[in-house]
């Protein structure tokens, strides 16, 4: 690679972090001195583009699993509200269960539903069907 790819990477790379810490394309592009019709251009190029989505992705799943470590400390509250001896507030730590329950049940089947779907697909299309 030369020095002026490996030179437009950085600064791609560069952006790419920008992109992901700042508010706006042009504050962005402020941040690393360069214009935003030079973001938008990099944007446009399939390279650059999957770059800036896995970043995207690695940031969401990165926050997902603050959420998830969140989440049991979330549920310890609910439990110790279901007997902190204020009726409301046990009913409302109740109901926030039961309905988190529910929702995480049917998650499940469809869950469920999609991967026997896609096995019959796949059965189907590998035994010459159609899709």
């Amino acid at each position: 690679m030369s020095d002026i790819q490996d030179a437009t990477e950085r600064k791609q790379d560069k952006a790419i972090l920008a992109l992901l810490t700042e508010p706006t394309v042009e504050a962005a592009a402020r941040s690393i001195d360069s214009a935003p019709a030079t973001l938008w251009r990099w944007s446009q190029q399939p390279e650059f583009k999957a770059r800036l989505r896995d970043a995207r992705r690695a940031v969401v799943e990165g926050a997902i699993g603050r959420l998830q470590q969140a989440a049991t400390e979330a549920v310890d509250t609910l439990r110790r509200n279901l007997t902190c001896g204020t009726p409301s507030v046990e009913v409302r730590a109740a109901a926030v269960i039961l309905d988190q329950a529910v929702k995480a049940v049917e998650l499940f089947d469809v869950v469920e539903r999609v991967e026997q779907l896609e096995a019959r697909l796949e059965a189907t299309n590998g035994a010459g069907g159609r899709p």
